[in-house]
């Protein structure tokens, strides 16, 4: 059993060879994953010692205060919080020694092929193509909603590799090169005025076989298993106490004074327990991913973190009154990833509405938690047999 001694020593020795005021920034990340101290509970070699996941904040603690540079994890939340765990689960020891490195290191960003606009809610329905051709695999089709595709280096991405299989067996998992010949990324504008997801094409674009993840047909569990790591990441976006939508809110109860109205105060405390109840079982849940079972669980996560946020920015507009419609900037924008600190209450309220869309709608995270998590019977599908081409479109 490791304990924190062990841990500072190892940051000490780190730190005695790398100074952090005197090394590259990127040179210091690379050598904090080969050091074990990026992931520690992931398996040595991959930027871990197998270590308990929650002594990962003792090993950023002590780096921190040293004045280490970080990875920048708000840059990168596809690639960390769901192609990294889908790699350790599915990826082969080359694939995650040539992929696992840079992503932490926010060297390579990346970003998930999944939705389409004929399957969104119903991912299993994808249309997209991908055919085999000597050791490479053709790929040609539509996705839509990707995040971060104008700013990611890869993909990963789900097609249709058998249309005479019912819709859930004929799926085959890839990372794509988003810089590959044949893939086009054009920019959907959101109400906020930004355009941080995109619609993505795929034209006859190749893919070798080596950067395929499973095995062909496997393409559906590789999938559940990335969304379920997506949930938890998503849920567990306000891991520490009071960020996020949360500490917006309390930062303007508690600086500005002069706002508070008589029974808002009980509606401020009450949002501050849930977030709180949700923060907690979000840690939870994050420490069951680590351990590679993220669990339908975090459907429920997910749901409350999208009310919740939805909720409290309305109420901080409401706090906020007149004052909070001052949102006047809608230019197309090509951000990488915009935090709440970082824009005005107006963008809050607006962004928020997309929450309880992105990651999976909240009417699929109650279905998922009715029949997987309370085991309530299914409901009905007509089309669970059906092969695929001869479902109706």
């Amino acid at each position: 059993m490791t304990d924190l001694t062990t841990i500072t020593t190892a940051v000490e020795d780190f730190l005695a060879a790398h100074d952090p005021a005197s090394t590259d920034r990127l040179e210091f990340l690379r050598a904090q994953f080969d050091a074990g101290l990026a992931w520690v509970h992931y398996p040595e070699g991959l930027g871990g010692h197998g270590w308990d996941r929650t002594l990962q904040p003792a090993v950023d603690r002590l780096l921190a205060e040293a004045g280490a540079p970080t990875n920048e994890p708000h840059r990168n939340i596809i690639g960390l919080g769901m192609a990294a765990p889908t790699l350790l689960r599915f990826g082969s020891e080359d694939q995650q020694k040539r992929w696992l490195r840079p992503l932490w290191t926010g060297e390579e960003i990346w970003c998930q092929l999944f939705s389409e606009p004929g399957a969104g809610s119903d991912l299993a329905n994808v249309a997209t193509s991908a055919k085999q051709s000597g050791g490479s695999w053709v790929v040609n089709g539509q996705k839509v909603w990707t995040s971060l595709a104008h700013d990611a280096s890869w993909a990963i991405l789900v097609t249709r590799t058998d249309p005479g299989q019912p819709k859930h067996k004929g799926l085959t998992f890839f990372v794509c090169d988003m810089n590959a010949e044949g893939v086009d990324v054009r920019p959907l504008r959101q109400i906020t005025g930004e355009s941080e997801f995109n619609e993505v094409f795929l034209d006859n674009v190749s893919i070798p076989d080596d950067q395929r993840l499973g095995e062909i047909g496997q393409g559906w569990a590789v999938t559940q298993n990335t969304l379920m790591n997506e949930r938890v990441a998503i849920a567990a976006g306000t891991v520490p106490r009071e960020s996020g939508a949360i500490g917006e809110l309390t930062k303007v109860w508690r600086e500005r004074p002069e706002l508070r109205t008589h029974g808002l105060h009980d509606r401020v405390l009450r949002f501050w327990v849930e977030a709180e109840a949700a923060r907690i079982t979000a840690e939870r849940l994050g420490q069951q991913q680590a351990a590679g079972q993220p669990g339908p669980e975090g459907s429920g996560s997910k749901i409350a973190y999208a009310r919740l946020n939805q909720q409290i920015a309305s109420l901080e507009l409401e706090l906020l009154g007149a004052e909070s419609l001052r949102y006047t900037d809608y230019s197309a924008r090509r951000p990488v990833i915009v935090t709440h600190a970082e824009s005005p209450a107006g963008w809050r309220f607006l962004r928020a509405k997309g929450n309880s869309i992105e990651g999976g709608t909240s009417e699929i995270m109650r279905n998922i938690i009715a029949e997987r998590v309370l085991h309530l019977p299914a409901e009905p599908r007509a089309d669970k047999d059906t092969p695929w081409k001869d479902l109706p479109r």
